[in-house]
């Protein structure tokens, strides 16, 4: 078996490695022949009649744009696209590029021909019309000298098919790339607002959103984008973080025709044209300042009368969810108001509050900064005395601080319903005191004579009580007999002491 050299297996092996990248990434030969495509006359470099359509470079149909060289029979080179031909305009080569892109790619031999004169005139007029001997200055004039010895038969529609598409192409105008999208944001809603592209008029595209939907569909994505179109965008709030400000953002992708061509050049001979594919860009916004995120605060309240003060339990809340914050993370500061009516009787519950009533107090709630929603006990002072009382919260947009204005819908005025049981409460009036020590017994008041001790009764006189000694038992008894021998001891003794006459 042979062996190559080392250093020659190595040069091989280098060879075939290099060999294999290119043909993975798909590179093309530089340079490849080109064939005849649709048309009419000779395909050669040179001919009596010459060569009246396209030529094929691969798969893609060319066509000439430098009137006058032979026929690219030879070896051409793929120059890419380009937007710098020999000093073409960009109204010359938007002009080709349309008419190669929109009527170029075909295989009907009437319309190439008629292509081709059209892009020959495009890039030099006068070469056009006099390279086969015509003296004239008529375009039409100038393809049937021509086409009377390539094709007699079909000289007036190659001749009607390249006026038509002279004068479609020189209609064309030379597209802006680039542009700008922008946003706006409803004064009184920030959750509303626009998306618009101001772009080149035959511009298309499509549009993509950040933190907003389009208002029409519910979805973040649009195709078939027009310039100048208004398009009403919705940013929910729920597309916060966590309440934060926060921005729409908008990317745009458009497509322009393009002022370039698909460039094949071939040394010697002639120079052509391909299509070139649209000029593509992005354009991307968004909000000029966050959205600040919109809510409206509801409150529940709950009332007690506890040693004589009217107590509430407020719990705030966000009705979608959302309790905005600040752009340092500090939750938006809440102002709510009491107003404490007084009755007589329980009131009937109603929307409003009556008329005819007048607060005896108020209550203030401001918000917890670092809590936001959530539930706050208020008390008021020392109530005025024995009624029913009944407490009306409000939340009102013209209250608040200046920061949370842009946080409530204008004109916001949230209120409670007059008297609504959980707001009610009755004090009731004091009872009559009473003293729990008893009270002192009067005591009698008596005459000197009444306090005396009293004179012994006669016997008669004790006789007529109904009364004898023997009735009186124990110590009654016993005083009654003393007292009776008292008295008759008295008597004797008054009768020994008077003088006897």
């Amino acid at each position: 078996m042979h062996h190559s050299p080392p250093s020659r297996r190595r040069t091989l092996a280098a060879l075939g490695v290099i060999a294999a990248l290119l043909g993975g990434l798909g590179i093309a030969p530089a340079a490849q022949a080109a064939d005849r495509g649709t048309g009419f006359g000779t395909w050669a470099p040179l001919s009596r009649t010459g060569w009246h359509g396209s030529m094929r470079v691969g798969d893609v149909h060319t066509y000439c744009i430098h009137p006058g060289l032979p026929v690219a029979t030879d070896a051409t080179t793929d120059r890419g696209i380009s937007s710098d031909v020999n000093g073409l305009s960009p109204q010359q080569l938007v002009s080709i590029n349309y008419l190669i892109s929109t009527y170029g790619q075909t295989g009907d031999a009437v319309q190439a021909a008629g292509v081709g004169w059209a892009v020959k005139a495009i890039v030099d007029r006068d070469t056009t019309l006099h390279s086969w001997g015509y003296t004239g200055d008529s375009f039409p004039e100038a393809i049937d000298h021509i086409m009377r010895r390539a094709s007699p038969e079909n000289s007036a529609a190659v001749q009607d098919h390249a006026v038509r598409y002279l004068a479609e192409a020189e209609a064309i105008d030379v597209p802006r790339v680039g542009g700008a999208l922008t946003l706006t944001t409803r004064d009184d809603d920030p959750t509303r607002g626009t998306v618009t592209a101001e772009v080149d008029a035959t511009a298309t595209g499509t549009l993509h959103l950040d933190n907003a939907v389009f208002a029409d569909t519910g979805t973040t994505d649009r195709s078939d984008v027009r310039a100048g179109q208004v398009y009403d965008i919705v940013a929910p709030a729920s597309s916060s973080d966590q309440g934060r400000p926060y921005t729409v953002r908008a990317t745009g992708a458009f497509a322009v025709r393009s002022a370039a061509i698909h460039h094949f050049s071939t040394p010697g001979q002639q120079e052509s044209a391909g299509p070139a594919g649209p000029t593509t860009f992005t354009l991307t916004t968004q909000d000029a300042t966050p959205r600040p995120v919109r809510f409206a605060p509801r409150i529940e309240t709950t009332a007690r009368i506890e040693g004589g003060r009217f107590v509430d339990l407020v719990t705030v809340a966000a009705t979608d969810g959302v309790w905005p914050r600040h752009a340092d993370g500090s939750f938006v500061v809440i102002a709510a108001t009491a107003d404490v009516y007084r009755t007589g009787a329980y009131p009937a519950e109603a929307e409003d509050v009556p008329s005819n009533l007048t607060p005896v107090m108020r209550l203030d709630l401001r918000t917890d900064p670092l809590a936001g929603a959530g539930t706050y006990e208020v008390a008021s002072d020392t109530l005025p005395g024995p009624g029913v009382y009944t407490a009306v919260w409000r939340v009102m947009r013209d209250d608040q601080d200046a920061d949370v204005v842009a946080h409530l819908p204008a004109g916001y005025h949230w209120q409670e319903r007059f008297a609504s049981p959980t707001q009610t409460e009755q004090l009731a009036p004091e009872p009559p005191r009473v003293d729990p020590s008893p009270s002192p017994t009067p005591s009698s008041t008596s005459s000197p004579a009444a306090s005396a001790p009293a004179s012994p009764a006669p016997a008669a006189a004790l006789a007529a009580t109904g009364m004898s000694a023997a009735s009186l038992g124990g110590a009654g008894g016993a005083a009654a007999a003393a007292l009776g021998l008292g008295v008759v001891a008295w008597a004797f003794a008054r009768r020994r002491s008077t003088p006897k006459v």
